[in-house]
């Protein structure tokens, strides 16, 4: 028989209702190293730290973006021939059959991605869009250049991504689109996601900035939304320093969307095009993707699923040990899901459960000789521009409260990422957690 899935409302409330109980991990540990004796005394209160490998090798492991010779030489190569733009089709089709889509085009980065869509969708002054508020900013303040506004979308604390519960309660009559977030590489549920929008005749958006190579159901992340977009800057999955690519559907916001950023575009459409009379002047911008960006772009996607595969190996060999700790978990995914890892490996603390703060822990573990670290992710709902009515075509409602935000925001804590084989950094960091977790009483 065919295991049914929970609807999203329920993960959610039963979140809620135990008071953020231990997320389920991904995955079982193949082992788990022997506890750590708790005479063993810990650092921040005079003991030996237990990571005792040198900063120098483990800044190696955790340097990011990494370039070499490829890049090098492609860079080179336009420099001699003089042949910069053919570059950049070379980099477009690569991508669109990458994610098996009928448009695409790269842009100067993720930020002109955005605004090109939001031309692209053409919507009335006064059209509402659906957007996390735990999210940057490119994906709220674009829509103040063509009158839209945005409406402060919560997210779910067990996922860390877009919640579906706050997204069916806050439609209202002038909503006209949605627009998720994968955050941290987090693939959203666009499977739900699209059938609400199909069923209230919205248009889906889809921000895979940070979800280079995530998927859910077979399906690449970007290839899910009517119009997505990338962002390949220099901290994401696939990095060119600056740049972004915009996905498209259909002929039509292509189109637009292309001659939006782009003079020279509409030439080059169908006779039948109605922005071919646009030819010569497009529609006012350049946002044209530098060819460097390009040739570093097609050279770093020829390896970034290797490098991804070895990254989520070792993300798997920390947290399949740690999540076995009484109150760390890390954000819930579904088994049809994905993940891609971009910037630092999320976990996140039940303080309740483990009885200890975040920030006792995070003081355990730098004195232990842990790299961890948090950041707060900017709330846009409490940012300046959207209390001032005069930047937008009527004020956006700006919410009392955000749960989901909060927890995720009140509880993560960030492991870094290592690029190469650290099989020896990651086993001192689970001793250290061990041992932390040996003297929890001594930290509450």
């Amino acid at each position: 028989m065919e295991k049914k899935e929970p609807k999203p409302s329920e993960g959610r409330r039963n979140f809620l209702q135990a008071g953020g109980m231990t997320l389920l991990g991904l995955a079982m540990p193949r082992t788990l190293a022997a506890q750590p004796r708790a005479t063993e005394s810990l650092a921040m209160l005079g003991g030996a730290k237990v990571v005792n490998i040198p900063d120098a090798k483990i800044d190696a492991l955790r340097r990011w973006p990494r370039y070499g010779q490829k890049e090098k030489d492609a860079l080179h190569r336009l420099i001699d021939t003089n042949k910069f733009y053919e570059e950049l089709p070379l980099f477009e089709k690569e991508w669109q059959e990458y994610l098996g889509v009928p448009f695409v085009r790269a842009h100067m980065n993720g930020s002109s991605a955005i605004t090109s869509m939001y031309f692209a969708i053409d919507l009335e002054p006064g059209s509402e869009v659906m957007v996390p508020s735990y999210d940057f900013f490119s994906d709220c303040l674009a829509m103040r250049f063509f009158g839209y506004v945005p409406i402060f979308v919560d997210i779910n604390p067990a996922t860390a991504t877009f919640d579906l519960e706050d997204m069916r309660r806050k439609l209202t009559s002038r909503t006209r689109a949605v627009f998720p977030m994968h955050s941290w590489g987090l693939p959203c549920e666009m499977d739900h996601i699209r059938d609400f929008a199909k069923e209230k005749d919205l248009i889906v958006l889809e921000d895979a900035a940070h979800a280079h190579g995530a998927s859910m159901k077979g399906k690449k992340m970007g290839a899910w939304g009517d119009l997505a977009i990338f962002s390949f800057q220099a901290s994401k999955v696939l990095p060119v320093i600056e740049g972004g690519i915009g996905i498209y559907n259909t002929r039509s916001h292509f189109e637009r969307a292309v001659a939006f950023g782009e003079y020279s575009a509409p030439e080059k459409f169908p006779e039948d095009s109605p922005v071919r009379r646009y030819a010569g002047t497009g529609f006012g911008q350049k946002y044209r993707m530098h060819p460097f960006a390009a040739a570093v772009g097609r050279m770093q996607f020829r390896s970034f699923e290797a490098t991804a595969a070895l990254v989520e190996r070792n993300v798997r060999r920390l947290n399949d040990a740690l999540i076995q700790l009484t109150g760390l978990s890390e954000p819930r995914c579904r088994p049809d899901q994905k993940r891609a890892y971009y910037y630092s490996n999320m976990l996140l603390l039940d303080s309740a459960k483990a009885g200890f703060s975040r920030d006792a822990l995070v003081k355990a573990l730098e004195a232990e000789g842990v790299h961890v670290s948090t950041w707060i992710y900017p709330e846009q709902h409490k940012l300046t521009i959207y209390s001032e009515p005069k930047w937008w075509h009527h004020a956006p409602t700006i919410p009392t409260s955000m749960p989901g935000n909060d927890y995720i925001n009140g509880q993560h804590f960030f492991m870094p990422l290592m690029y190469a084989e650290a099989d020896d950094v990651i086993d001192q960091y689970v001793k250290a957690f061990q041992k932390i977790w040996a003297h929890r009483s001594q930290l509450a």
